[in-house]
């Protein structure tokens, strides 16, 4: 199993970074971004409006070619990219770059507006219709069709990590922390939570992309709603903090400084790749799974979708990370130590004994030889009592990672209290909590709610990625043979640690992203052609007043 654990590893590490661990994919991605947005002059900005009037149905026609509405392929793939990372992803951002990586998560969103216009225009192009009447579209089809039968290889590679990916990163993970917080918050055991939501997935996905189009279009909204509305009541209730949470921001993003305890290493590198990163992560432009949404759009115009497709990085980065991370800066939790009763054996503990032996001597509540880290940073002293007064001496004596804490007496005790540097989601909900704190005393609770939500959603919406890309794969025969093991591997997300699970879901989404970038620089002189002839043909119905 080491072994197993060292080579994916390795393929993660090959993926995306270089021996150097400069990261490579992230300078594809954002380079091809910059490219694209210059090819078609700023696309994102001068037609941001149209793409707003194609989501209010005023282009729809019921007549069109397509399975759902431009408003359910929209929250299709909002349901898959609005999510954990939505959450975790920001004040993971946060908490290693500071506050300036937000920024550079914006800088990230606005090329990635062209990035996904891009995809999801050739989506359309290039889509199929099956024999029972429905479209599919997606990477593997404007990879085989665009670049010619010569490239089928590459289409069938990209459809291939596209099944793996959805299996893990767009389900089993989701399962995973879904059920983490649900026992965390309320007890409830693992089994019973993705027992559950496989059964919710599995009502939805069985009835294909028009189920999942109106399952989507209704759970989204609510979602977003119940997310962004409790993040803007606490941006009220800290109006007086907002204003400087946007200079820190700003500030941070160019001369960043290294923050409490060591949050941010206060490089200009550091907090402009981890804002990048997770920018690229959250909104997915260039990974090519909201394109296999957008393909199935009612609609004769492919450029008519690709508009309807850039708003994705506008609303998922620009308004719900911005949301996360204006609570997580303003409320000041980003840079605070938390209380918390330590467990050795906490994944994301760690604890390192330089001499060698599996004892940690602990003087006074301060480790003596070694070191002992929570989220990277080390924790603060060691106390026996809650209200962390009285300070613990005696030994953590460390057994196949976990630990038992001993009182210079002997005796075993239970509960050894610290403060910690929080991460990830759990970050997130000690903003909503502090920030709401003056008239709700649950604030966290919001963020339970939505790890809930969004996590269900994006595994709706991902079952249909894969769905489409077996399909191409192996046939129509091959989907509900999918869909059971889809199912299963929810099911088995939510009961086993997934640490290793991540990594190959990471891996195949790298390995996803290489062909889709290569088929969007080959083909980007289509879109731009494409894109001047409809402008051009809109322009002319509406200077008429035809439209």
């Amino acid at each position: 199993m080491e072994v197993f654990e060292q080579v994916v590893n390795w393929l993660n590490n090959l993926v995306w970074s270089t021996p150097e661990k400069f990261p490579l994919m992230v300078v594809v991605l954002l380079g091809f971004g910059i490219f694209i947005t210059l090819r078609l002059g700023f696309v994102q900005i001068r037609r941001f409006a149209h793409g707003i009037k194609s989501v209010m149905g005023i282009y729809d026609n019921p007549d069109d070619t397509g399975d759902v509405n431009h408003f359910q392929a929209l929250t299709t793939a909002l349901s898959a990219t609005v999510g954990i990372g939505n959450i975790a992803g920001v004040a993971i951002a946060i908490h290693y770059g500071g506050p300036g990586a937000l920024f550079w998560m914006w800088v990230t969103a606005f090329f990635g507006m062209a990035i996904k216009y891009t995809e999801c225009t050739l989506a359309v192009k290039y889509r199929i219709q099956n024999a029972d009447g429905s479209v599919s579209g997606g990477p593997m089809y404007y990879i085989e069709k665009g670049l010619g039968s010569n490239w089928k290889w590459l289409a069938v590679f990209f459809a291939a990590m596209a099944v793996i990916c959805s299996f893990l990163t767009g389900n089993a993970v989701q399962a995973n922390t879904v059920a983490d917080t649900m026992y965390s918050t309320f007890q409830i055991p693992s089994w019973a939570s993705g027992l559950f939501t496989a059964t919710f997935v599995g009502i939805v996905i069985v009835g294909g992309i028009k189920r999942i189009g109106q399952v989507t279009s209704r759970l989204m909204p609510i979602m977003a709603l119940i997310y962004v509305l409790g993040a803007l009541i606490i941006l009220a209730i800290n109006a007086d903090d907002v204003i400087p949470a946007f200079g820190t921001i700003f500030t941070s993003a160019f001369t960043p400084e290294a923050g409490l305890f060591g949050v941010g290493s206060g490089l200009f590198l550091t907090t402009l790749v981890w804002g990048i990163k997770r920018g690229l992560f959250s909104n997915e432009a260039g990974q090519g799974s909201a394109p296999i949404a957008h393909g199935a759009a009612k609609t004769e115009e492919p450029v008519r979708e690709g508009v309807v497709a850039l708003l994705e990085p506008f609303i998922d980065t620009i308004v719900v990370c911005t949301m996360t991370g204006l609570v997580i800066v303003s409320t000041g939790v980003w840079e605070e130590r938390h209380d918390m009763v330590y467990e050795p054996g906490n994944s994301n503990n760690a604890v390192e004994i330089t001499d060698g032996s599996n004892t940690l001597l602990i003087e006074d509540g301060e480790p003596v030889n070694g070191t002992v880290e929570r989220n990277d940073f080390p924790t603060g002293k060691f106390f026996i009592d809650e209200d962390q007064t009285t300070a613990f001496s005696g030994t953590l004596v460390m057994v196949d990672g976990v630990g038992v804490f001993t009182n210079e007496a002997g005796e075993e005790i239970d509960n050894i209290y610290t403060s910690i540097i929080e991460n990830g989601a759990p970050l997130t909900s000690l903003g909503f909590k502090k920030g709401l704190a003056p008239i709700f005393p649950y604030g966290d609770y919001i963020v339970t709610i939505c790890v809930l939500l969004f996590g269900v959603s994006t595994a709706i919406s991902w079952s249909y990625y894969g769905d489409r890309s077996i399909q191409y794969l192996a046939g129509d025969k091959s989907i509900i043979y999918y869909k059971v093991v889809y199912l299963g591997m929810h099911f088995l997300g939510a009961i086993f640690p997934l640490a290793t699970v991540w990594a190959i879901g990471d891996i195949a989404l790298g390995l996803m992203t290489f062909p889709n970038i290569i088929a969007l620089f080959a083909l980007s002189g289509s879109v731009a052609v494409a894109s001047k002839k409809y402008f051009n043909k809109m322009d002319e119905l509406e200077a008429k007043g035809e439209i």
